[in-house]
Formats: structure tokens, sequence, C-alpha cells
């Protein structure tokens, strides 16, 4: 999997196609994604302490990364992503279309 946290991404599929966000957490193992303000469920829970209030509360899901695809802003695009090698020998990901670090 080739998306990271704080990634931009597109998404590609489903009801929130089209939005664009940021991730906030991937899971490799089950190859997804949550991202911020995406794919959003409303969680009903009960106060558990003195301090913590019930409620409803708007949870952030995962959804498969397949889904997504990460954002270039050098072309401005959804983009696939390819890997170089530096000088120094450490990996940079970059956009295949035009070449951008990502």
């Amino acid at each position: 999997m080739r998306i990271r946290k704080g990634d931009r991404v597109v998404v590609r599929t489903g009801k929130n196609r089209g939005q664009r966000a940021e991730v906030v957490r991937t899971m490799p193992a089950q190859d997804k994604v949550v991202l911020e303000g995406v794919n959003v469920a409303k969680r009903h829970t009960k106060p558990k302490r003195a301090t913590m209030q019930g409620g409803i509360i708007d949870k952030f899901m995962p959804m498969s990364a397949s889904a997504v695809s990460v954002w270039c802003n050098g072309h401005g695009g959804p983009a696939r992503v390819g890997v170089n090698i530096d000088d120094q020998g450490r990996k940079q990901r970059v956009c295949r279309k035009c070449g951008a670090e990502l």
C-alpha cells in the first residue's frame, strides 16, 4: 500500500466519489484507510465518566485503499504512485504522470 498518513487523496468510487480529504490513519493489514470527513457514521454513546458527555458522535469509518488515489498538485489530478531512488539511496514517492514528488 503506497498511501501514507497525511496524504491528500481523492475518492474514486462509492457514495463519496469526487471528495478530497486527508488520510488520518492507514491499516495495511486490512488494506483500508480512514479519511477526514469522508465515510462518516453516527455513533450513539453513553456517558462513561463524570466528565465524558454522551450523545451522537460522528465517527470516521475505514474504507478500502483501492477506492482512493493520491492527489498530485503537480498536474492537479489523481496520481499513480511510483518510487524513485535518489543519489543517497533513499526511496522517494513520485507521480507517474508528471514526475513530481509526493
